[in-house]
């Protein structure tokens, strides 16, 4: 387990340096929060000044109520969670829609269907010809509207771990160049080169024009064209909280909407896709019967609308708002929408004394006495006129900025207390981004060669591999004279 410390300097600049490996027996949150206790207590540091903590994607990790994050929390009620906004949201809320056993079939299928259509050139160009003949069909019919940049000829998206937004692009063409596809796999199917083509292919194909396989297409796609905006969002390098959170909000707002009056339209939806298309649309009130021989284990009675209805529609939804809540409870996005008041962008637009001192008063009650939150709302009232209204103030973008020109003009010295709040502020992790790269160069540190190292040597060379800058103005002569003055060793005869 790697750790790593985010804290500001004394000239005001974030910092985040590693700061050791722990090794652990087990992955249980019990052991990962004694191992990080055990850290932080050899280098007498105590767990009751931390203020934020971040982790990975891990469900141990960030467990609302079991979870590593949970467990520091009864310890220390100040050490606030919150989402790695550098981690890939879309993925995870794909991943945990894996959980679903007919959504991980989908995808796996929706894999093999792009893989067996996009495998060469000639395959590729039969897709757009395909593609053109279609557009040009529906056209006809009034299906499509004909214009200038209408109905583009595209191709299909592969989804991947390490692509942003593929698996909502993936989904989103399929249903563009759906029957394109299908013709496509016929041709597979009639002329393929092989029998292993052939059947790849009618499999892809079988799997592809069943009506489950329809609706969790559609399904899929306006779940994720909900949650694609605020992906974005957090995926940007110069990171607006304020916005952000906003976004969070009206996500969960849109995807609830979507659970409470969006059946039936998604319903009809995908029985006018299914119609046009020729596919069959089951009987929705006639009872379900689980295939590929689940039937015989089936308990309960119900109709092929309650299966899709309960068991995929509702299941798919709940897990998302499940995900959401848990990454941005209310608790994490009350704490960075009256952060973002200290924000140089926000404060030009309108500088918001009460959410400051409102942030002060109910997330950091330790480090703020009574006297000094009557006073800090004085010091911001000084500090709208000295400092907001600064000609150099302007020209800052982040907290982070800010926090280095007040030190630089010694400003820092004159608002105490706001300068605390800033500071307590910047320490919140909402980027892993550190602990991943720090983990993530023990592959380069230790080898194949070198597995047998001890952990006390592999966090020494860890430390002095990822903080180079700081090794770098070490020289040789001061290790030297250092470990001289070490205690003495016993001389070798």
């Amino acid at each position: 387990m790697a750790v790593v410390l985010r804290f500001v300097d004394k000239d005001g600049f974030v910092r985040e340096r590693f700061f050791g490996l722990v090794h652990v027996s087990n992955t249980s949150t019990v052991t990962l929060k004694d191992g990080i206790y055990s850290l932080l207590s050899h280098n007498n540091l105590s767990i009751q000044n931390i203020r934020g903590q971040g982790y990975d994607g891990a469900s141990n990790m960030r467990g609302e109520w079991n979870g590593l994050q949970a467990l520091i929390l009864k310890d220390c009620p100040y050490a606030y969670y919150i989402h790695c906004l550098a981690h890939r949201l879309q993925l995870a809320l794909v991943a945990v829609s894996h959980e679903i056993v007919p959504i991980h079939h989908f995808f796996t299928k929706l894999s093999s269907v792009v893989n067996i259509v996009g495998a060469s050139c000639k395959r590729n160009e039969e897709l757009k010809r395909a593609q053109a003949a279609d557009i040009e069909y529906m056209i006809s019919i009034d299906e499509l509207e004909s214009g200038r940049g209408l109905n583009q000829i595209g191709t299909l998206q592969r989804p991947g771990d390490t692509r942003w937004s593929s698996r909502f692009r993936s989904v989103s063409n399929l249903i563009t160049m759906f029957s394109a596809t299908c013709s496509v796999l016929l041709n597979i199917i009639e002329d393929g080169t092989n029998a292993f083509q052939r059947g790849d292919a009618d499999a892809a194909y079988e799997a592809m024009t069943s009506f489950e396989f329809v609706f969790i297409l559609h399904l899929m796609k306006e779940i994720m064209a909900i949650t694609d905006i605020l992906c974005q969002a957090l995926q940007s390098k110069s990171q607006d909280i304020l916005h952000a959170m906003h976004l969070v909000s009206s996500t969960k707002a849109l995807i609830q909407k979507f659970r409470d009056y969006g059946w039936i339209t998604l319903l009809n939806q995908v029985k006018s896709f299914c119609e046009v298309r020729n596919i069959d649309i089951p009987e929705m009130n006639a009872q379900y019967v689980a295939r590929q021989g689940r039937a015989r284990r089936q308990e309960d009675n119900f109709t092929v609308a309650e299966h899709y209805r309960v068991n995929l529609f509702y299941a798919v939804i709940d897990c998302q708002l499940q995900e959401l809540s848990s990454r941005f409870n209310e608790h994490a996005v009350q704490l960075l929408i009256l952060s973002s008041a200290l924000d140089p962008r926000e404060c030009r637009e309108s500088f918001r004394i009460g959410d400051v001192c409102q942030l002060a008063d109910k997330f950091y009650p330790a480090d703020f006495t009574d006297v000094d939150k009557m006073n800090l709302k004085i010091q911001l009232e000084h500090y709208e006129y000295n400092v907001v209204q600064h000609p150099e103030f302007k020209s800052l973008s982040t907290i982070s900025d800010l926090s280095q020109w007040l030190v630089s003009t010694r400003k820092a010295t004159i608002f105490p207390l706001v300068y605390r709040i800033i500071v307590l502020v910047l320490t919140l992790p909402v980027s892993t981004a550190t602990t991943e790269r720090s983990f993530s160069a023990m592959r380069i540190v230790k080898t194949r060669l070198r597995n047998k190292m001890e952990d006390e040597f592999l966090t020494d060379s860890l430390i002095m591999y990822i903080e180079r800058e700081i090794a770098e103005k070490l020289s040789i002569e001061s290790i030297v004279n250092e470990f001289r003055d070490m205690k003495e060793r016993r001389i070798p005869f």
